[in-house]
């Protein structure tokens, strides 16, 4: 299998941190991520849409972005990229449907704020932001630079984002509790094949 195609699988489904939520409420909320492929057609490219949201409030997430997948050498580079009205694709992660509204043309690069991930251990792959601190991030009225972490395989995706102050690199922000663990619900890349990579979603 291509390795951008493997690596596109382990990426693509619904991760959940219920476990580690029960265990110890107090410090862990209940959260779901969703990593869901779109079709080729949209950006004519491989590209996910993902959304982060509280258990008890799937319609208002977090977070939300759409990624395309680039590969440069054992890289695998996942840029990020904001877009115009994210409200109407609030809660495609359970209702796929809405992806649909997508606008192609709507989209913004997050610039400085690109995951590269490599592959660690067979189908085990680690993130972090690229190099520069360029990711930026108001928090609380203050520009703040983001530190992520990411390690995702078929069964877990743990993650970490702090924000830290560009002048100082003191921390602003971030999991007071370590990282947070999800466990893989679903998995959402049983049609991504080869075409999905270079051409026509073989989906559709």
């Amino acid at each position: 299998m291509h390795p951008s195609l493997r690596f596109a699988k382990t990426l693509a489904g619904h991760f959940s941190n219920q476990s580690q939520s029960q265990s110890d409420p107090s410090k862990f909320a209940h959260i779901n991520i969703y990593f869901c492929p779109l079709p080729w057609e949209l950006l004519q490219c491989p590209a996910f849409y993902s959304e982060q949201s509280y258990d008890y409030d799937p319609w208002r997430p977090y977070r939300q972005g759409i990624h395309r997948l680039v590969g440069e050498g054992d890289v695998h580079v996942v840029e990020n990229y904001s877009f115009k009205s994210p409200e109407r694709i609030a809660g495609a992660g359970r209702h796929p449907e809405l992806l649909k509204s997508i606008n192609p043309n709507g989209l913004t690069k997050r610039c400085g704020c690109a995951m590269h991930f490599r592959e660690v251990a067979p189908e085990e792959y680690l993130g972090s932001v690229e190099p520069g601190r360029g990711c930026i991030v108001p928090r609380d009225g203050k520009k703040t630079y983001l530190v992520s972490e990411v390690r995702v395989n078929p069964k877990d995706w743990i993650s970490r984002d702090r924000g830290f102050d560009p002048k100082t690199d003191a921390p602003l922000w971030g999991s007071e509790h370590g990282f947070l663990e999800f466990q893989r619900v679903r998995f959402l890349g049983s049609h991504l094949d080869k075409n999905w990579l270079n051409g026509l979603d073989s989906s559709q």
